[in-house]
């Protein structure tokens, strides 16, 4: 075998090396990577049940009943809403009419959250959850953006 050869060899190796730690690092990030979606877009199109993903939008007014941990609440972008089932300590800032956006899995027509998130000061909201109020005529800047 010529120098060039095991030069050219040497760098195959390398680049099939390279590849799989690759597609190894994708499939392991596969499980983790958790995609944004509102109520309507949720109706319109239902994730495959078990898939984790996030949505939000407001909590809807009238819609929280509290039953000890277990708490069952509605969000709303405005034009659609989505049942929540939610059991452990909601976060000091949940409230009727506020952003919020839930981590977790759709079953049965019923948002099963395992993470609940609401918005921690007067102008925090997370980018994807205004772009969705702002798509259905819900989002007020003076409510809840910057100035």
């Amino acid at each position: 075998m010529t120098r060039k050869q095991r030069r050219l060899t040497l760098i195959a190796i390398g680049g099939i090396v390279l590849a799989l730690a690759a597609a190894l690092t994708l499939s392991a990030l596969r499980d983790t990577i958790t995609f944004f979606a509102s109520p309507s877009e949720l109706a319109l199109n239902p994730p495959p049940p078990g898939k984790r993903l996030r949505i939000g939008g407001l909590v809807k007014e009238g819609s929280i009943v509290k039953e000890g941990v277990l708490v069952r609440f509605e969000v709303t972008d405005g034009e659609k809403s989505i049942p929540v089932r939610y059991q452990g300590m909601l976060p000091d800032l949940f409230r009727e009419k506020q952003g919020v956006v839930a981590e977790g899995t759709l079953e049965e027509g019923v948002f099963i959250a395992r993470t609940i998130l609401a918005k921690h000061d007067e102008y925090y909201m997370p980018r994807e959850v205004v772009d969705a109020l702002k798509d259905k005529g819900v989002w007020k800047q003076n409510e809840g953006g910057k100035k």
